[in-house]
């Protein structure tokens, strides 16, 4: 049976912080907490997603100022989410073909964990992996 992101979540305490959050303390968070992102959220709906890719683009790479610029000005709006009953291969699906690394678990409209790339480093990896390479054969063959 494969192994859902709640199983994964479960006893992870979601990392979050308001959008007017400046960059300087977000880091700070996410060091504290060994978090790579950090959900953005407003009156407990997630808004955005701010990951470390996004402090060094779209902060550290145009020279802004992170102890006055606030997440709202910097993050990922709206990001893909997912629900936490479904399989982590699913995740791992949207993480690789979508090109990110993070991606935040919704239950009922609220933020409640975030899975990442990091959490794949076992069997589910290697399932993944597998798939992708099945798949890859298969459409060989077709062609």
């Amino acid at each position: 049976m494969p192994t859902t992101i709640r199983t994964i979540i479960e006893d992870q305490e979601p990392l979050t912080a308001s959008a007017r959050m400046t960059v300087d303390e977000a880091a700070r968070l996410m060091k504290q907490s060994k978090f790579g992102a950090v959900m953005v959220v407003e009156n407990g709906k997630l808004v955005g997603i701010f990951t470390e890719r996004d402090a060094l683009f779209r902060v550290v790479a145009e020279g802004r100022d992170p102890q006055i610029v606030p997440l709202a000005s910097v993050m990922t709006r709206d990001p893909q989410t997912i629900h936490p009953d479904r399989p982590f291969a699913d995740a791992l699906h949207l993480m690789h073909a979508s090109g990110f690394r993070h991606v935040p678990v919704v239950e009922d409209g609220r933020p409640i964990g975030m899975v990442s790339a990091r959490d794949a480093l076992g069997e589910e990896l290697e399932n993944f992996i597998y798939e992708l390479v099945r798949q890859k054969q298969i459409k060989n063959v077709a062609s």
